[in-house]
C-alpha cells in the first residue's frame, strides 16, 4: 500500500508512465498470500507470481526479498536498493526513481518524453532545496555579481 501511495504521489508530480512490478516469492506460503498482495495495490501495479519450477527472478537479478531495482527507460539498471534503503517511509526509493526518470545517469536514452523537462526542472529544484538549506541573510556572491556586472 505504501508503494501505491508513492505511485500516486509521483504521478501527481508529473512522473507518469512508470511501470511498477511486484515480484512475489516462489514458495507455497507466498503463493497462498498472492491474492492478499494483489488486493493491497491498484491495477496500476503489476503483481507477478513466479512459478515454483521457473528460474527465480530474484536470484537472476542478484536481488533478494524487499529489494527495489530501478530501471531507466532504456531498461538499464540505475539503482538496486536493499534494506534499509528500500523502506518506503525513507526517501531513497522516491529519490532514486526521480533520478532514473530525470537524469540520464546511464547515458542518453532515446525514449525520452516530450514534456519531461518542466517536470524534471521542478524536481531538481526541489531536490536542491532538500540537499542544502540556503543560508539566510546576506548572500555575498549575489552582491559581487551586481558589483562586477559591467565587466561581463
Amino acid at each position: 500500500t505504501r508503494l501505491e501511495d508513492l505511485r500516486v504521489k509521483l504521478e501527481n508530480e508529473g512522473l507518469v508512465n512508470i511501470s511498477y512490478v511486484v515480484v512475489n516469492h516462489q514458495g507455497a506460503q507466498s503463493q497462498r498470500e498472492f491474492h492478499r498482495l494483489k488486493d493491497s495495490v491498484s491495477d496500476y501495479i503489476t503483481v507477478y507470481q513466479q512459478e515454483e519450477q521457473q528460474d527465480d527472478v530474484w536470484t537472476t537479478l542478484n536481488g533478494s526479498k524487499d529489494d527495489f531495482l530501478i530501471y531507466d527507460r532504456c531498461g538499464r539498471l540505475v539503482y538496486h536498493l536493499g534494506l534499509p534503503y528500500s523502506f518506503l517511509y525513507l526517501q531513497y526509493v522516491e529519490e532514486s526513481i526521480k533520478i532514473a526518470y530525470c537524469d540520464n545517469k546511464c547515458g542518453n536514452c532515446s525514449y525520452t518524453e516530450p514534456d519531461i523537462d518542466d517536470i524534471c526542472e521542478n524536481i531538481t529544484k526541489n531536490a536542491d532545496k532538500l540537499a542544502e538549506p540556503k543560508p539566510t541573510g546576506q548572500h555575498p556572491h549575489h552582491h559581487n555579481l551586481h558589483r562586477h556586472g559591467h565587466h561581463h
